[in-house]
Parts: C-alpha cells; structure tokens; sequence
C-alpha cells in the first residue's frame, strides 16, 4: 500500500474525527442549554462537574499511588494484596466505579494490559474519564487477540520473551498497572515521579521514561 494512501486514508480518518467531536460538542452545548432553561441543572453546574475532574478525580490520583508504590514497598506490597484499602492511606477515595479494585505490577519479565471487553469498565477516580481508545470497539476486540500489534500502534515495543497478561475489567473489577520504574530515578521525590507516569502506563499501554 502506497504512503500516499496511508495519508489520504490517515487525512479521512481524522477529517471524519472533527467531524464526530464537533457534532457531539454542538449536542451536548444543546442539552446543557435545555436542562438550564428547564431548571433541571444549575448555571454552575456543569462548572463544578468539569473542576470536580479537574482538582479531585483523574489521572494525577493513579500517578500518586504510582509514585508511593515505587518509593515505598510496603505500602506496594499491601497495595497489590488490598488495592482499596491501600488506597484510602494516602487519602484517595475508591467511590463509584472504583470498587473492587485489583492492581497488578509490571515486572521484567511480564507486562499487563487492561481492557474492557463488554464496554468501558474503568477505574474512574484512579484515572478520571476513559480515554477514546478504551471505549474503541476495534481496541477491544484486537487487544485480546494480537496484544503486541496493539502495543505497537501505542509506541511500546516489548522483548520477544516477555510475557502479556491482559485483564479484562468489569463492572465486579476494575484493574490499574504498576509501571515498572524507569532507570535513573533513584532518590527522586515522589512528586518527580508522579509527573512521568501517564494515563496509558498505568493501564499497560505506555512505558514509563525517563
């Protein structure tokens, strides 16, 4: 296939997504207008749902337990015996869709991989709203079937001889990734630490660098 149809088909792809973000932006201008003018939400209640994502649940929640768990391996040891339990010691709150958490740690010699292969099970308070590609019907579906493909659509390349193991979130449990630690961290404050790990890491489709 020529570069020059992966572009156009690339530019299509793209032009189609605006498109999609544009009409549901435009929709969902709409509803909140509605629901403003029938009373049935206040004027600052989309403001406080969009600082409530912002300042309380998101991904800096997941990157602070990352960071503890690196630094601290009894609080790694008791985070991967009782996620949620563990959790709450730094002051985090599981709340909905943050139940039954399980956490698994990325090794040398495996790498873990979450999915959701009903829906878009996922573990909101950890790592706030669920990112376009978790919700992707043809991410569901490949992850489960060529997980190295898919790892390298993300820019992860993984040794030959390193295991995937891919959990399947639910509505009974959600999982969350350790990253393995990236060299030349040694002695990093916790802070430091926290401000490398993304989204995608600790779901097991991103590394972790330096």
């Amino acid at each position: 296939m020529s570069d020059d149809h992966d572009h156009d088909h690339d530019h299509e792809h793209h032009h189609h997504l605006r498109e999609s973000e544009s009409y549901y932006a435009a929709r969902t201008k709409a509803l909140e207008s509605l629901f403003r003018e029938k009373g049935m939400i206040g004027v600052d209640t989309v403001d406080r749902v969009i600082r409530f994502f912002e300042h309380e649940m998101g991904p800096f929640n997941g990157a602070k337990v990352v960071a503890k768990a690196w630094t601290d391996p009894a609080f790694k040891a008791r985070l991967l015996a009782d996620a949620n339990k563990a959790i709450a010691e730094l002051g985090l709150k599981d709340g909905i869709e943050g139940e039954n958490l399980r956490v698994v740690e990325n090794t040398t010699a495996a790498h873990n991989v979450v999915c959701c292969t009903l829906c878009s099970c996922w573990p909101w308070p950890l790592l706030g709203l669920p990112p376009y590609w978790f919700k992707d019907p043809v991410f569901r579906a490949r992850i489960v079937r060529e997980p190295r493909g898919v790892l390298a659509d993300f820019g992860v390349s993984l040794p030959e001889d390193k295991r995937i193991d891919i959990w399947d979130s639910s509505a009974q449990v959600r999982y969350f990734v350790i990253p393995e630690r990236p060299a030349g961290t040694e002695g990093w404050p916790e802070e430091k630490l926290a401000a490398l790990v993304s989204t995608e890491a600790m779901q097991g489709l991103g590394l972790v660098s330096a």
